[in-house]
């Protein structure tokens, strides 16, 4: 009995201490072991399977982003490899490229890499894009206008603002975080839960503060699909005032710089 109650003790300490540490996701595990085929691994892997093999593969990943994209919820590789591609790994690449090339040619969608540390994909509108239009300049969810007004403060207060100015914009407009909407909910786990799963938004703790107070920025997703300059155009509308007139602003939302824009390599 003492051997065993010592043996249980032993694996309690063990359990507790694995689990006094930051929490570990086994996708991120999974990720890192993953290990980006070459063309020759690809090539020979390839030459094993069958045409409908791979298309079917293909298809099943097709529809694995499409289901997330229902919600606006990113895909990470790890997922994508753990739960959809599994024994097809080794070509990874080629199915990729396939799925990405089904989206643009059947969907009319783009598939963006967000996070190329992480490597995190969306899926956006491609002909949107090209015409450099905004998929929420005009609103008609309500959610997608909520989050519209919460991205325009951010972007007119210089990118980052202190959570309490966004509640107290939300409830000039009778919007109240404190209590329940009748089409949004619970207000506040929508904008700091919700959004920020979506990667619309960044929403992190300010260093030092006491009480704890956090702050929001723009997320990935808001700086692939939103357009500043709609942004811009909507508020001097809104103050009847010349979009020329917040110059800093202007500067920021009419400038092109391809250091800030996202990967859309389907290879990775």
């Amino acid at each position: 009995m003492t051997q065993r109650k010592r043996l249980s003790n032993t694996q309690s300490s063990s359990q507790s201490k694995r689990h006094s540490g930051p929490v570990v996701s086994l996708d991120d595990d999974d990720d890192t072991t993953f290990t980006q085929p070459s063309t020759t691994q690809v090539q020979r892997g390839l030459e094993k399977l069958t045409p409908a093999q791979v298309d079917q593969k293909t298809a099943e990943v097709v529809q694995f982003f499409l289901v997330r994209d229902q919600k606006k919820i990113p895909v990470r590789r790890a997922d994508l490899v753990k739960h959809v591609v599994k024994e097809y790994r080794n070509i990874y690449p080629e199915i990729m490229k396939r799925a990405s090339r089904t989206f643009d040619q059947v969907f009319g969608l783009k598939m963006v890499e967000i996070d190329a540390k992480n490597h995190m994909y969306i899926l956006i509108n491609k002909l949107e894009t090209v015409e450099g239009a905004s998929p929420i300049k005009s609103p008609t969810n309500p959610k997608m206008g909520l989050l519209f007004v919460i991205l325009s403060v951010i972007f007119m207060k210089g990118g980052v603002v202190r959570e309490n100015l966004i509640w107290n914009t939300l409830k000039k407009l009778r919007v109240d975080p404190g209590e329940k909407h009748e089409d949004f909910g619970d207000v506040k786990k929508v904008v700091t839960d919700e959004f920020v799963r979506q990667r619309y938004l960044e929403y992190g703790r300010i260093p030092h503060t006491e009480p704890v107070e956090h702050e929001f920025r723009w997320g990935q997703r808001a700086e692939v699909e939103v357009s500043k300059a709609k942004i811009l155009e909507f508020m001097g509308e809104l103050h009847e005032q010349d979009p020329q007139s917040w110059s800093q602003q202007y500067r920021e939302a009419h400038s092109v710089s391809s250091s800030t824009q996202p990967s859309t390599s389907s290879q990775r």
